[in-house]
């Protein structure tokens, strides 16, 4: 490839290639803090719509902050519970990393079918919507028609999808998602080899431990995570949240046995919560990038209704 290159992205480039070698993190390996506790549905479309209400976030994580170039992921998703059990949602993702960016914009349908009352469910969800990866020409310093990136951008936007299921009750939640479905059924598409750190599954278990007293409500969730990402090792993650809605904030920590752990904070506010989270690498991969960042904000509107436990 004659693609010609700055220092700042040929920095970037070998740190890149220095995680794919040692099986530490990229922008899969550390993807939104969010998605373990504030905002499911970033997970598992099973979750969309699993609240009364519309329910409007938005996401923005730096990683390896010591690195020019390094990725940056964006994120927004609106779910809705539309009645009769049926949730409603739309997820659009977009990440950088170097020279390459990717879209992905998925609708999603889910369906929440009560079991012995409306305390329990089990809960389907399908999200389908386009994909596109491509060459920013515009972070080339050379010669910008280079063939190899013409070949790259050549490629055509194509149709993807995950599904999800999930068990729900008052306190307990189990999951499963299968993202990036085209490559279930494609495996041996030239887009699919071309994105070597997509997801290929992720599962979890959660538990609510309420303690409660006259003025005080505490709400403890402790998490088991196993995940899936092509051309690394699978990942488990070991957490817990806890909620203090009588001080209107949550704190949460995170484990990953790719040798990251994340902690976070949250402002849990009538209308509006927000979101702070900090990832740092404990591993070799620090020596090179040591720091993720995480911001979140998620807008409660129409009427959303908040568990008890909450």
């Amino acid at each position: 490839m004659n693609i010609k290159i700055d220092g700042f992205i040929y920095a970037m480039i070998i740190t890149i290639l220095i995680a794919i070698g040692t099986k530490q993190a990229n922008a899969q390996l550390s993807g939104f803090h969010a998605g373990y506790f504030e905002n499911e549905y970033l997970s598992n479309p099973a979750m969309a719509g699993m609240q009364e209400g519309l329910n409007l976030n938005l996401g923005y994580q730096q990683q390896w902050t010591t690195v020019p170039g390094a990725p940056k992921l964006q994120n927004l998703t609106a779910d809705y519970n539309s009645g009769n059990n049926v949730g409603l949602g739309i997820n659009v993702n977009s990440d950088q990393a170097g020279l390459i960016s990717r879209t992905r914009v998925m609708g999603t349908y889910a369906y929440h079918l009560p079991v012995n009352g409306d305390e329990r469910n089990l809960n389907f969800g399908l999200s389908l919507g386009i994909n596109d990866t491509y060459i920013d020409y515009s972070k080339i310093v050379g010669d910008q028609g280079d063939v190899e990136a013409e070949t790259f951008n050549a490629r055509n936007i194509y149709l993807d999808g995950d599904f999800g299921m999930s068990y729900t009750s008052e306190r307990l939640t189990i999951q499963g998602a299968v993202p990036n479905l085209r490559s279930v059924f494609f495996n041996n598409d030239q887009n699919n080899n071309l994105e070597v750190d997509r997801a290929t599954f992720f599962s979890a278990v959660s538990y609510k431990i309420l303690f409660s007293d006259e003025e005080n409500t505490f709400c403890l969730e402790p998490k088991l995570a196993y995940r899936g990402i092509k051309g690394f090792d699978n990942i488990l993650d070991v957490g817990a949240n806890m909620d203090m809605a009588s001080y209107h904030i949550n704190v949460s920590g995170i484990y990953h046995t790719n040798q990251t752990v994340t902690i976070g904070a949250g402002l849990k506010l009538d209308n509006m919560d927000l979101l702070f989270a900090y990832t740092n690498n404990t591993g070799s991969l620090r020596t090179y990038a040591a720091n993720t960042f995480e911001f979140g904000v998620k807008l409660k509107l129409f009427n959303k209704y908040t568990p008890a436990l909450y």
